[in-house]
């Protein structure tokens, strides 16, 4: 029987840390463990912890502020369990994420793998548009849990698993601030091990609760596929390109449609796509609308950030680096 060890970094969430633990002690598969990693919080969640050693395995340590990837290493050097798990605190597991994993890995063995994550039902409809957007093939292409290959999948540390050997020989998570999850996955593979898609292993993934703290989240990511560029060559794809090409061409549309109106067609009829869209999945006017906002935020924002670092580390040639580093939770 496959031991997990469950780690979990947190920074300042106390209470959303506490929904996490809820949902696994629903968990149907039992036998796992629970690390969590408090990174140098304020707001410290070990009262939140001590209301769980009744119903879960589960152990809290303290350690300065270093970010989630060595908090994730922190709680692996621990671990008791074969197969690590990860999550991100403002997630809800489903009461069957385990169960389903454990059948899954003994036919189809991986050493590592990852799961696409989804709105709950009780997310606001911001959260709601922000999962939308941060999933739909429009906006993404499906890179994050929509593809049919799941052999090729890149596991992202908020639902993402791997063996304490892939530990072992890799180290762990790098040091970068983001992108961190998607650079232990190339990692992964480029040390020999296998990984997959796991699609019914989804979690309820909160995100962002605004579009301020969701632009600056997304504008890092576009700053992180370059940074992933230099250490990876091979991994910059196509669809990486998408968010930029989209904010030129709609820049390009609204100066053109100074001249001529019709050339924001191409911007209505991609807000069009995403709010019927939307609206089939959410079946609310309210979330596909909010959805039009979070998906041009998700374009430009990756856009930006893309185009900032190409600049920076392509053109300049600078050394690594992100963006808010003193704001980004405000």
């Amino acid at each position: 029987m496959i031991k997990y060890s469950v780690i979990v970094p947190v920074y300042n969430r106390p209470d959303e840390l506490k929904e996490l633990l809820e949902s696994l002690t629903k968990q149907t598969f039992k036998n796992f463990e629970v690390i969590v990693v408090e990174d140098g919080s304020t707001l410290k969640s070990e009262d939140i912890t001590d209301e769980y050693k009744e119903n879960l395995d589960i152990k809290y340590f303290f350690k300065t502020n270093s970010g989630p990837g060595q908090s994730r290493n922190y709680g692996s050097e621990r671990a008791t369990g074969d197969y690590h798990v990860f999550f991100d605190s403002d997630c809800i597991i489903p009461e069957k994420y385990f169960e389903i994993v454990n059948n899954r890995l003994p036919e189809s063995w991986v050493d590592a793998y990852g799961g696409p994550d989804m709105a709950h039902p009780d997310f606001s409809a911001i959260q709601k548009s922000i999962n939308y957007s941060m999933t739909s093939f429009f906006t993404t292409g499906g890179i994050r849990g929509g593809m049919k290959d799941e052999k090729k999948f890149h596991p992202r540390s908020f639902n993402m698993g791997f063996t304490k050997k892939v530990f072992e020989k890799t180290k762990g998570f790098s040091k970068m601030r983001f992108g961190e999850d998607v650079d232990m996955s190339l990692r992964i593979i480029e040390n020999g091990f296998s990984t997959s898609l796991i699609r019914d292993a989804a979690v309820y993934h909160k995100r962002r609760v605004d579009f301020k703290k969701f632009f600056k989240q997304v504008f890092n990511s576009g700053i992180a596929r370059i940074n992933l560029y230099k250490r990876h060559p091979q991994s910059l794809k196509l669809v990486h390109l998408m968010p930029s090409a989209f904010l030129v061409g709609a820049g390009m549309s609204i100066l053109f449609s100074l001249v001529n109106i019709y050339f924001l067609t191409p911007i209505g009829l991609f807000i069009i796509i995403i709010f019927l869209d939307s609206f089939r999945l959410n079946k609310s006017v309210k979330v596909a609308g909010l959805s039009i906002i979070s998906s041009f935020i998700q374009l430009i924002a990756y856009g930006l950030g893309f185009i900032k670092s190409f600049v920076k580390r392509i053109i300049l040639r600078q050394d690594e680096f992100h963006a808010y580093k003193k704001n980004f939770y405000k």
